[in-house]
Formats: structure tokens, sequence, C-alpha cells
């Protein structure tokens, strides 16, 4: 999708930016963890995270980019969940977007270190960002750690890994991707809002956020099944070989695409009800049929 690929190098170059205040000079010693920091940030993705968050306050009225830090955070938090995703006491992937991951690069302390310091960088660049008001940067970092939280990210792979094998039911197997993957989804498309000042708008942005996380985890379970590896750069059939709960395994594959498509047209019709919305609608199809 070319003005996804658009948008995404515009924030390439500005992690880029936001990454180069490490340097020899400044933190030689430990320069191996900001490194590893950049590597993995610098690995690839179609950055839909924070596109959205972009694309969500541009709709609202920020014609300045006033996002633009805070998508890069919100990418940051991403990247810190991918990193100790792969690690061996998680899923144990050697392979992240065709490369080695993190941990395999680097080893595994050091990606653990470049996980936690990515994390804390995303939230020392909202609170630095005095584009935005102190009263947006807070509710920015308070909607963040909401996400990333218990209640959010980490509550999710919590429920995925311990129950690894065991009977997963509809209802805990959604709420678990509500929060695994639902929440930066839902979080990316709350921040834009927050930084166009348009907290009216949020309920709308959590109701197109929500049947698009479901739709978007359920997509990724089917290319687990279905993707070329080349293009997937990870190894497919992970989820069987870990003994893992996905929705094609609970309801079978035709029926997840089924799910899938159902869940992508709400969020299209949510979507088509925004000013604008040309892109996000188009965006939100595409990511139904991406390959990998």
């Amino acid at each position: 999708m070319v003005e996804l690929d658009r948008r995404a190098e515009l924030i390439n170059r500005r992690l880029e930016e936001l990454m180069s205040v490490y340097t020899e000079e400044n933190a030689a010693h430990q320069l191996i963890c900001a490194e590893a920091m950049k590597y993995s940030l610098s690995a690839g993705g179609k950055r839909v995270r924070p596109v959205l968050v972009m694309e969500f306050a541009r709709i609202w009225g920020d014609s300045e980019g006033k996002a633009a830090d805070s998508a890069c955070a919100l990418e940051m938090i991403h990247t810190f969940s991918l990193i100790h995703d792969d690690l061996p006491c998680m899923d144990d992937d050697d392979l992240r977007r065709g490369k080695p991951s993190c941990h395999k690069k680097f080893g595994e302390d050091m990606a653990l270190l470049a996980g936690d310091a990515l994390e804390n960088y995303a939230f020392d660049v909202i609170a630095s960002d005095d584009k935005l008001s102190f009263e947006q940067r807070v509710k920015l970092i308070k909607c963040l750690s909401e996400a990333v939280g218990v209640m959010g990210m980490i509550g999710g792979q919590t429920v995925d890994v311990r129950n690894v094998g065991k009977p997963f039911d509809a209802e805990l197997l959604l709420k678990m991707y509500s929060m695994k993957t639902g929440a930066l989804i839902k979080c990316a498309c709350v921040m834009g809002c927050i930084c166009a000042e348009r907290y009216d708008m949020i309920p709308a942005a959590e109701e197109y956020a929500e049947a698009l996380g479901l739709a978007f985890q359920i997509v990724d379970d089917i290319l687990d099944i279905t993707a070329d590896e080349k293009k997937l750069g990870k190894p497919v059939h992970s989820d069987a070989e870990l003994n893992k709960a996905t929705y094609p395994a609970v309801f079978g594959l035709e029926a997840a695409k089924l799910r899938a498509e159902e869940l992508t047209e709400k969020a299209v019709s949510v979507a088509e009800g925004f000013p604008d919305s040309g892109f996000l609608s188009e965006l939100t199809k595409y990511l139904l049929k991406r390959d990998y």
C-alpha cells in the first residue's frame, strides 16, 4: 500500500532522529544497549500503530503533525513487546521480520535491557514533547501506560502464556486478543484524538479500534497457517507447535476468515462516519488482505 509506505517512512525518519540522542560521547559504556534498541526499532514493519495515531490526529484537526512524537513513542512500546515476545522464556523465536531476533543478535541479557529501555524512553519522549500541552502529555502517558499494563498488553500476554495447552473457550480467547493486540491499537486511535484535543471523539475511536484490533489478530492467526514464511519474516505454524489457542484452532480456518471480514466491515463502517476518512478505510481493508 503506497500511501501506508509513505507515511511509515515519515515515522521511520522521526524514530531515527529520536534515537540519535544516544552517541559515543554521552553513552560510550552502554552504547551496546542503544544499538540493540535501534536494531529492533529499525527492523521494518508496516508501522500501523503510529500511522493510526497520526491519522486520527489529522482527521480531527492536527494539521501540524503534533502527534508525530507520540506516534513514535507508541512504536517504541510495540517494539519492546516484540523483543520480549521473542525471548526464549516466551515464544523463543529466532527470527523477526526476516532478521535475527534481538536476543539472537545481541544476547538475551542485552535484548531484555533493550526492551526495557525502549519502554522507558517512550514515556520520556511524550513527557518532553513541548508541541503538546501538559494536560495532553499526562493524558497520553496515562492512556499508553494503561494499554501496556496488566489490564492491557501485558495482561493479554499473561493469559496467553498461562494457558498454553489448556482448553480455551471463546470468551477467554477474545478477551486475550482484546488485551494482547487490541489494547495498543485502541490506544493508538485514542492518542490521536488526544493530540488533536478532540476528547469527544474518543468513544468512536475506541469502537473503530475494537473491531480493527480483533480483526488484526485473527488475520495474524490465519497467516501463521497460510503465509509464505519468507514474506512473513518468521516461522509459520509456530502457534500450533507451541500448542497455543488461536481463533482458527478454536473455530476453524474458514470461520476465522469470515469473522475477520465481518470485523473489518464493522471497522470500515465506523471509519466512514469520520471526516476525510478515505485513507483510514483503505488501510482497514488492506490489513484484512495482507499476506505478511
